[in-house]
Protein backbone atom coordinates (compact mmCIF):
# COMPACT_ATOMS: atom_id res chain seq x y z
CA UNK A 1 0.00 0.00 0.00
CA UNK A 2 1.26 3.53 -1.10
CA UNK A 3 1.40 7.00 0.47
CA UNK A 4 -0.95 8.02 -2.04
CA UNK A 5 -3.70 4.99 -1.42
CA UNK A 6 -4.06 5.76 2.38
CA UNK A 7 -7.30 7.38 3.35
CA UNK A 8 -5.82 9.37 5.70
CA UNK A 9 -2.57 10.51 6.12
CA UNK A 10 -0.17 10.06 9.21
CA UNK A 11 0.16 14.52 9.12
CA UNK A 12 -3.57 14.33 9.12
CA UNK A 13 -3.98 11.84 12.29
CA UNK A 14 -1.36 13.85 14.27
CA UNK A 15 -3.06 17.58 13.09
CA UNK A 16 -6.56 15.87 14.34
CA UNK A 17 -5.29 14.72 17.67
CA UNK A 18 -3.40 17.70 18.28
CA UNK A 19 -7.02 19.41 17.72
CA UNK A 20 -8.66 17.14 20.00
CA UNK A 21 -6.45 17.47 22.62
CA UNK A 22 -6.51 21.30 22.59
CA UNK A 23 -10.46 20.31 22.90
CA UNK A 24 -9.83 18.12 26.02
CA UNK A 25 -7.37 20.36 27.68
CA UNK A 26 -9.46 23.36 27.57
CA UNK A 27 -12.46 21.36 28.75
CA UNK A 28 -10.24 20.25 31.83
CA UNK A 29 -9.05 23.73 32.52
CA UNK A 30 -13.07 24.72 32.47
CA UNK A 31 -13.81 22.30 34.89
CA UNK A 32 -11.31 23.35 37.12
CA UNK A 33 -11.74 27.42 36.55
CA UNK A 34 -15.61 26.58 36.98
CA UNK A 35 -14.72 24.40 40.12
CA UNK A 36 -12.79 27.65 41.29
CA UNK A 37 -15.36 30.57 40.31
CA UNK A 38 -18.29 28.17 42.16
CA UNK A 39 -15.99 27.59 45.69
CA UNK A 40 -14.90 31.31 45.17
CA UNK A 41 -18.99 31.98 45.20
CA UNK A 42 -20.15 29.61 47.57
CA UNK A 43 -17.20 30.69 50.12
CA UNK A 44 -18.33 35.05 49.84
CA UNK A 45 -22.41 33.96 49.66
CA UNK A 46 -21.88 32.03 53.04
CA UNK A 47 -19.38 34.71 54.51
CA UNK A 48 -21.99 37.47 53.39
CA UNK A 49 -24.51 35.56 55.69
CA UNK A 50 -22.56 35.73 58.28
CA UNK A 51 -22.99 31.97 58.77
CA UNK A 52 -20.40 29.49 60.47
CA UNK A 53 -17.67 29.15 57.82
CA UNK A 54 -16.39 26.36 59.90
CA UNK A 55 -18.72 23.88 58.54
CA UNK A 56 -19.92 25.26 55.54
CA UNK A 57 -15.85 25.89 54.10
CA UNK A 58 -15.97 21.81 54.09
CA UNK A 59 -18.47 21.10 52.02
CA UNK A 60 -17.34 23.73 49.73
CA UNK A 61 -13.73 22.06 50.02
CA UNK A 62 -15.04 19.01 49.60
CA UNK A 63 -16.80 20.47 45.59
CA UNK A 64 -13.87 21.87 44.76
CA UNK A 65 -11.50 19.54 45.32
CA UNK A 66 -14.68 17.24 42.91
CA UNK A 67 -14.20 19.49 40.33
CA UNK A 68 -9.96 19.87 40.74
CA UNK A 69 -9.95 15.81 40.23
CA UNK A 70 -12.28 15.50 37.11
CA UNK A 71 -10.04 18.49 35.69
CA UNK A 72 -7.38 16.50 36.14
CA UNK A 73 -8.02 13.63 34.62
CA UNK A 74 -9.26 15.98 31.28
CA UNK A 75 -5.63 17.01 31.71
CA UNK A 76 -4.09 13.37 31.38
CA UNK A 77 -6.21 12.38 28.81
CA UNK A 78 -4.89 15.09 27.10
CA UNK A 79 -1.56 14.01 27.59
CA UNK A 80 -2.49 10.15 26.57
CA UNK A 81 -3.99 11.22 23.40
CA UNK A 82 -1.10 13.02 22.57
CA UNK A 83 1.39 10.64 22.43
CA UNK A 84 -1.20 8.00 20.30
CA UNK A 85 0.91 8.22 17.50
CA UNK A 86 4.39 7.54 16.91
CA UNK A 87 5.59 8.53 20.35
CA UNK A 88 9.56 9.42 21.25
CA UNK A 89 11.06 7.95 23.46
CA UNK A 90 11.03 11.38 25.21
CA UNK A 91 7.71 11.78 24.20
CA UNK A 92 7.12 8.53 26.46
CA UNK A 93 9.31 9.45 29.31
CA UNK A 94 7.56 13.00 29.83
CA UNK A 95 4.20 11.48 29.96
CA UNK A 96 5.07 8.93 32.23
CA UNK A 97 6.64 11.86 34.81
CA UNK A 98 3.04 13.77 34.20
CA UNK A 99 0.62 10.77 34.38
CA UNK A 100 2.86 9.96 37.86
CA UNK A 101 2.25 13.77 39.20
CA UNK A 102 -1.22 14.07 38.18
CA UNK A 103 -1.85 10.30 39.45
CA UNK A 104 -0.05 11.11 42.99
CA UNK A 105 -2.23 14.57 42.97
CA UNK A 106 -5.70 12.91 42.35
CA UNK A 107 -4.52 9.89 44.99
CA UNK A 108 -4.05 13.16 47.46
CA UNK A 109 -7.05 15.04 46.98
CA UNK A 110 -9.54 11.72 46.28
CA UNK A 111 -8.16 11.03 49.67
CA UNK A 112 -8.81 14.17 51.49
CA UNK A 113 -12.20 14.34 49.64
CA UNK A 114 -12.85 10.90 51.65
CA UNK A 115 -11.98 12.78 55.06
CA UNK A 116 -14.39 15.49 54.53
CA UNK A 117 -16.86 13.52 53.25
CA UNK A 118 -16.45 11.43 56.83
CA UNK A 119 -16.19 14.33 58.51
CA UNK A 120 -19.17 15.97 57.49
CA UNK A 121 -21.27 12.73 57.65
CA UNK A 122 -20.31 12.51 61.38
CA UNK A 123 -21.31 16.09 61.80
CA UNK A 124 -24.47 15.65 60.59
CA UNK A 125 -24.68 11.75 62.52
CA UNK A 126 -23.78 13.88 66.00
CA UNK A 127 -26.68 16.24 66.53
CA UNK A 128 -29.40 13.03 65.78
CA UNK A 129 -27.56 11.00 68.62
CA UNK A 130 -27.77 13.85 70.74
CA UNK A 131 -31.49 13.89 70.15
CA UNK A 132 -31.49 10.17 70.66
CA UNK A 133 -29.74 10.54 74.03
CA UNK A 134 -32.05 13.37 75.16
Amino acid sequence: MNASSELVSESGVRELIGWLVHVIEAGGALIIFAGAVWAFARFATTGLRRRSLIGESNKIRLSLGRFLVLGLEFQLAGDVLRTAVAPSFTEIGQLAAIAAIRTILNFFLTREIAQERAEIEADQKEPVQRTAAS
